[in-house]
């Protein structure tokens, strides 16, 4: 009897130790450090009525944009943020699409793009302490909007808040240059007369996941004044996959003035291997 005491205290004493062990490396695991994105941008916010699965992305709140370098982001909110159209913010969190892509996909999207188990670390890369329940439901809506529209940038918040003059004027005079803009002639120039002004731009990139066989397409854009891609005029998807913030022309002039300048920009996306 002593002796089956003995066995059954030795295993109670090593089955605390390995709980405690694993304890102990989730814990760790958990406090691993995410590498939150960071965007800038002047915010869309839209009240129009939406389906269910819009009003949960956004927590039931209106519909947010924050439009930075050519990309609009549309933001997915754990809770509701009060935000004023128009007005600059800073949003801390995760662009879920660049996340996806840099856990990777074995299977190149033969089982569909995006898959599960990447969404749902995409979801706690942002929101660590979810509920199970809360967690399955804002992986599937992830999910969802990745897998319809793969390359329309989602990101999912952690923090926003609006943006100092201090940051505005650090990234390029945005309201100095919006201001510029808005009374500026618009002018349309042939791409190949355009691409002879590019200063820098990937203009050749590899495909993204969710379209490995890659191919070439014809982007229809809007240059503002300072040289900067200012919006995407296309819904092709391919299109929306191109950094335009990395595009740089020699800013157009028209009568002695600054122009914006409506071109087609050709991008090629070389097949994945």
């Amino acid at each position: 009897m002593n002796r089956n005491a003995r066995i059954f205290c030795f295993v109670v004493v090593m089955l605390g130790a390995l709980g405690g062990c694993s304890s102990k490396q989730a814990a760790q695991e958990a406090k691993k450090a995410v590498v939150l994105d960071k965007i800038q941008g002047k915010a869309q916010v839209t009240v129009e009525s939406v389906g269910a699965s819009d009003a949960a992305i956004n927590a039931n709140g209106p519909t947010v944009f924050i439009k930075q370098g050519g990309r609009r982001y549309r933001l997915f909110f754990r809770t509701a943020a009060d935000m004023t159209d128009g007005k600059v913010y800073v949003a801390e969190g995760i662009y879920a699409q660049k996340a996806i892509d840099e856990i990777g996909d074995p299977d190149q999207g033969k089982n569909g793009y995006p898959l599960q188990s990447s969404c749902e670390r995409v979801v706690r890369m942002a929101w660590s302490d979810l509920a199970f329940d809360s967690l399955d439901a804002d992986t599937s809506l992830l999910c969802a909007k990745v897998q319809r529209y793969p390359a329309r940038a989602v990101f999912l918040v952690t923090r926003i808040r609006p943006a100092t003059d201090a940051e505005i004027s650090a990234a390029g005079g945005q309201k100095q240059a919006a201001a510029k803009d808005e009374d500026a002639p618009e002018v349309e120039v042939a791409p190949d007369k355009a691409r002879a002004s590019l200063i820098e731009g990937p203009t050749v990139q590899p495909a993204p996941l969710w379209s490995p066989a890659g191919g070439t397409v014809s982007c229809k854009v809007l240059i503002g004044t300072d040289g900067k891609i200012d919006s995407l005029e296309t819904g092709i998807q391919l299109c929306e996959a191109v950094p335009w913030s990395q595009f740089r022309y020699q800013p157009m002039v028209k009568g002695g003035k600054p122009a914006k300048v409506k071109t087609e920009v050709e991008v090629k996306f070389e097949p994945r291997k």
